[in-house]
């Protein structure tokens, strides 16, 4: 291909490629197939309008076409106003630059909304497209006064794309649980220690007690299990965050679009639902996104969040469960310690100097936190 075919172009919604054209790139470019990177996903999020006005997330996704109009790649980029809904923490340096007399906002964010899931973030039918991409999305921030751009939660076969374009790289930690073969709990219950296979055992005995757990997905998700759920969502995110983020209609949207790929557990007492946790599924992981109860129950949160997905990844033969983010009370359930990849486009180069010295610190500190926390792993040595 030579450059002067190509056309890099923004467009105002995901809504406008077809599912085809948008899903070829998704699966491509060697990563998983990634729920959150679907046009089912994204576009849900825009009809149901938990992204758009009115929410600081304004679609902007930046494309590579050649001239015949063929989609060659995509970054699922957003317009951002604030920095909620992003789980990589910047407003440390959105409060520097703004001391500094910058604006930090808006910026640009190359993400899957309220999702910390690790996935591709440059959609590729042609890898050799990757630095137009990324050169596209520098020179949208520089042509419209964007202070940034970020890309969060990258996989990380991807990373050295943004590597080798001069990005600074950044790090955290989550908590996956790793399938290594099992073939049933009790399986992954025998590799670790006696004393945390008994404890596991107890909360899930406690938490099972008088309670019914169900398994939906596909056609079996009904109104009626999203209307419980909505419930359950709102008053988490209405002590976690202030505004859930996703809409009601959201919900339906996932299930009518993509019900196949969701997998909701809930559970009843005396016939009524009483807590829910909504998980979506790879071709490789089970993602744990959202939890909520209306009854509480001792040790409900980790039967229903840590235990059933890890009873329902080993049905499905899946690698992985990524749990969301954060929480060090996963790693006493199996859950250890692993890197998360985030990069940056800093505009202006003072600054860009200051975030680079400070990375370069906290980067140290992470790796030096996940050494504690793998040396706390529950599972037997040797």
């Amino acid at each position: 291909m030579s450059d002067n075919k190509l056309i890099a172009r923004v467009a105002s919604s995901v809504g406008t490629f077809s599912a085809d054209e948008w899903d070829g790139l998704a699966t491509d470019g060697g990563c998983e197939s990634n729920p959150f990177m679907s046009h089912a996903f994204l576009t849900t999020l825009e009809d149901s309008s938990s992204v758009g006005p009115g929410t600081g997330w304004s679609p902007a996704p930046l494309v590579i076409e050649n001239t015949q109009g063929g989609l060659l790649g995509a970054l699922p980029s957003y317009i951002k106003g604030h920095s909620q809904g992003e789980y990589v923490f910047d407003h440390a340096w959105a409060d520097a630059w703004h001391r500094a007399g910058g604006n930090y906002y808006p910026k640009l964010q190359i993400a899957a909304p309220f999702t910390p899931a690790t996935g591709p973030r440059l959609l590729l039918r042609d890898e050799s497209v990757a630095p137009l991409l990324l050169r596209a999305a520098e020179a949208l921030c520089e042509q419209n006064d964007l202070s940034s751009a970020h890309a969060t939660f990258i996989d990380p076969r991807q990373l050295p794309l943004f590597e080798e374009a001069g990005w600074l790289t950044r790090s955290d930690i989550q908590f996956h649980w790793e399938n290594t073969g099992f073939s049933q709990f009790d399986d992954f219950l025998e590799k670790l220690a006696s004393r945390k296979r008994k404890a596991i055992r107890k909360e899930r005995r406690a938490a099972q007690e008088g309670v019914e757990i169900r398994h939906l997905s596909g056609d079996d998700l009904k109104a009626e299990h999203w209307d419980a759920f909505w419930e359950f969502y709102q008053d988490t995110g209405a002590r976690k965050w202030g505004t859930p983020y996703l809409t009601r209609e959201a919900f339906d949207l996932f299930g009518e679009r993509m019900g196949d790929q969701i997998l909701l557990i809930l559970a009843y007492q005396d016939g009524n639902p009483i807590a829910g946790a909504l998980n979506f599924i790879g071709s490789e992981a089970l993602y744990g996104r959202y939890w909520g109860c209306i009854v509480d129950k001792p040790f409900l949160h980790f039967e229903l969040c840590y235990y059933q997905a890890i009873d329902a990844a080993i049905a499905l033969g899946l690698k992985r469960v990524e749990a969301g983010a954060q929480g060090g009370h996963k790693l006493a359930r199996g859950y250890e310690p692993v890197r998360t990849r985030s990069a940056h486009w800093i505009a202006d180069p003072g600054f860009r100097a200051a975030i680079a010295e400070y990375l370069e610190q906290e980067r140290d500190g992470v790796a030096a936190d996940q050494l504690f926390l793998g040396s706390r792993s529950p599972f037997r040595k040797g």
